[in-house]
C-alpha cells in the first residue's frame, strides 16, 4: 500500500550492518528511500549533502555517541525527527535520549511493522514552518524563529525539547498545564511509561537554567498534584 509518504528518504545509523540491511530492505518495501551509514563521520558526510526527512540512530558507534550526535543535529534541524534505535533500555536511558532532543526511543530487539508506525507517526507530526515571531515575558525573550531564549541578553543554551516545554508554557502563561497536556503536545505516543518523572526532570532543568533561585521560581510554578503554571 503506497501513501503520501513514499520516496520520503531516511537515514539509519547503525554499526550492525545486518541491521542496516534489514531496515534498507523492509522499509524500502513501503516506499521509503532509506540511506545508511556505519558511524558518526559517515552520517556527517551524508548529510552535507542529503537532507533526509528522518533519522533512525543508533546510541552505541564506534566513533561516538548518538547522543551527542542528536544534540548537535537537533540544535540546526530541529523539525527534522529522530527516532533513536537502540539496545539501551533503562529508563534512564530513554529519559535522556528524549532530553537530547530525540522524538522517539524504540529498543533493540524490534519489530519492523512497530518502527514502521513509529516513522509514519514522526512524519505526520512534522509541523510547517514556524513564522518568525518571538514571545516575551518579563526579563525572558523567547525567539520561536531562530530557537532561541535570552534572559535579561543573555542566551540562555537549552536542549530542543526544553525550547520546546518552554514555548508552551510560554504559550499558555496564566494557565494551569498538566503533565498529560504537556505528554501529549510534546511526545505524544513516545514509549515511556514514567511520564510524571521524565516530564518533572525536564521543569528542573529548565528552572536551573531560567530561575535566579530553582526552589523559588518566578516563572515556572508548580501547582501541586496537578501541573505547571507559567508565571511572567
Amino acid at each position: 500500500m503506497t501513501s503520501n509518504m513514499d520516496n520520503f528518504t531516511l537515514l539509519a545509523v547503525d554499526d550492525d550492518a545486518d541491521i542496516r540491511t534489514v531496515l534498507k530492505a523492509n522499509l524500502g518495501l513501503h516506499g521509503f528511500a532509506v540511506v545508511t551509514a556505519a558511524n558518526l563521520s559517515e552520517a556527517r558526510d551524508i548529510l552535507r549533502n542529503t537532507s533526509p526527512a528522518l533519522i533512525i540512530l543508533d546510541l552505541t558507534l564506534p566513533d561516538g555517541d548518538g547522543l551527542d550526535f542528536c544534540e548537535e543535529f537537533k540544535a540546526t534541524h530541529p523539525q527534522t525527527p529522530v527516532i533513536m534505535l537502540t539496545a539501551r533500555d533503562k529508563l534512564q536511558d530513554k529519559i535522556i535520549g528524549l532530553e537530547t532532543g530525540a522524538d522517539d526511543y524504540v529498543v533493540k530487539p524490534f519489530e519492523t511493522c512497530e518502527l514502521l508506525a513509529r516513522i509514519r507517526a514522526r512524519l505526520r507530526q512534522v509541523p510547517s514552518a514556524e513564522p518568525a515571531r518571538s514571545i516575551s515575558a518579563g526579563d525572558l525573550l523567547v525567539d520561536i524563529g531562530n530557537h532561541q531564549v535570552t534572559l535579561r541578553g543573555e542566551v540562555i543554551p537549552l536542549t530542543p525539547k526544553q525550547f520546546q516545554l518552554l514555548v508552551f508554557l510560554v504559550e499558555n502563561r496564566g494557565r494551569l498545564v498538566t503533565r498529560e497536556e504537556i505528554r501529549r503536545t510534546l511526545w505524544k505516543d513516545s514509549p515511556i511509561y514514567s511520564w510524571s518523572r521524565v516530564i518533572d526532570v525536564h521543569i528542573q532543568h529548565l528552572r536551573q537554567k531560567l530561575e535566579d533561585d530553582a526552589a523559588d521560581p518566578r516563572y515556572i510554578v508548580t501547582v501541586l498534584g496537578q501541573g505547571y503554571r507559567f508565571d511572567g
